[in-house]
């Protein structure tokens, strides 16, 4: 699959690659697999989508920020990978919700990511998950999504 293509086709454009904002690299190849790490939504340099879900963030724009994250690790693999035709398959999603107490909708918000890795990947893109609701992330940040790929 010219996954390249693929993204010209569905009018994605990719962010620019995403850089550490701690002690850490954004992406590790090891084994086969890619380990992409928690990507928070930032746009501009800033968190494009701060707060708690279910305390002033919706379950829309928490899955549009979801959806903002998997694309920084889209790009993120791009940039270790040099080509995105490297990803054989999508194994695992986490998502991390900051959520307001009471609030269940983590699985909805998680989708924003999940469908973008479909979208983008097709079949390949189809992986398991974790949505998982926290009280706090980095920068204030809504969600967090990191990744890991199977290398061909």
């Amino acid at each position: 699959m010219d996954v390249d293509a693929r993204l010209r086709e569905l009018g994605i454009e990719l962010p620019a690659a995403p850089q550490a904002l701690a002690a850490y690299v954004p992406v590790v190849v090891a084994g086969g697999l890619a380990f992409v790490a928690g990507q928070i939504p930032l746009e501009d340099g800033a968190v494009s989508c701060a707060g708690k879900l279910g305390a002033g963030v919706d379950i829309e724009r928490g899955a549009a920020a979801a959806r903002r994250c998997a694309l920084q690790a889209i790009a993120a693999l791009r940039a270790e990978l040099g080509s995105l035709d490297r990803v054989r398959r999508v194994v695992r999603v986490a998502v991390y919700v900051a959520s307001a107490e009471g609030f269940t909708g983590q699985p909805q918000v998680a989708n924003g990511a999940s469908e973008l890795f479909t979208e983008v990947f097709g079949e390949a893109g189809k992986h398991a998950r974790a949505a998982v609701g926290v009280a706090e992330l980095p920068l204030g940040a809504a969600v967090e999504v990191e990744v890991t790929v199977e290398l061909a």
